[in-house]
């Protein structure tokens, strides 16, 4: 379960939104969508301990540290770094204890369960937008965390590759795990997510997706 009570979040002074209170329940699906600059990431950010809040708090009922598992947008990866695929996916291992058998079987089945199989052994800097993207799922794919912080997953991804996703986010789902998904494709949200959070510069509005975005103009999510 994640708490937030009267949380305000973005630059010193200048909260994004007013005050948020609301609690997302253990095992839910949630996606947030607003419109660009409303603070969407930074609030995924101030959830997963990477950033402060400006006041309020955040409550979760797993430890940050193992219990929480956050997806960037793929920009803030510096594609230049001297890695391979398969290194950057096998950081999903990160703090957990396996044999070097079943590590290896784990991540043949993470590759081959996000069609990155033959690119293992290419560096970042060679690969696609779409191609990274999964990289960066099949990395989160790997690790056991309740709780799921996915800013943007279906960036860069095409017809194949969002089609995975959803796959994932259901199975992570069906596992009980806890999942928050900013996602600006408002069809896909409300196909797929049951619950959602607006966030607006006036205030947060938490529904059903399929009534939120009913009655939401699109140039407030856009």
């Amino acid at each position: 379960m994640i708490r937030c009570q009267a949380l305000s979040w973005g630059a010193p002074g200048q909260p994004l939104t007013s005050p948020l209170t609301l609690e997302f329940e253990s095992g839910s699906l949630t996606a947030i969508i607003g419109a660009n600059g409303c603070g969407k990431s930074s609030l995924l950010k101030v959830i997963a301990g990477l950033q402060r809040p400006l006041a309020g708090k955040v409550s979760l009922s797993v430890p940050r540290q193992s219990g929480v598992s956050f997806l960037p947008q793929q920009q803030h990866l510096d594609r230049q770094f001297p890695i391979s695929l398969e290194e950057l996916v096998a950081a999903g291992f990160w703090g957990r204890r396996l044999s070097t058998q079943l590590r290896a079987q784990r991540l043949a089945a993470a590759l081959e369960n996000w069609r990155l199989n033959g690119l293992d052994q290419r560096p970042l800097m060679a690969l696609s937008g779409g191609e990274l993207q999964r990289a960066l799922l099949a990395r989160l794919s790997l690790t056991d965390a309740p709780v799921l912080l996915l800013d943007e997953p279906h960036a860069a991804l095409d017809e194949l590759g969002q089609k995975l996703l959803w796959q994932h986010i259901h199975a992570w789902h069906a596992e009980g795990r806890t999942l928050i998904v900013v996602c600006h494709d408002l069809c896909a949200v409300r196909e797929h997510i049951p619950k959602t959070l607006l966030i607006k510069n006036s205030a947060c509005v938490f529904g059903t997706s399929k009534e939120l975005i009913r009655q939401t103009p699109h140039t407030q999510v856009a």
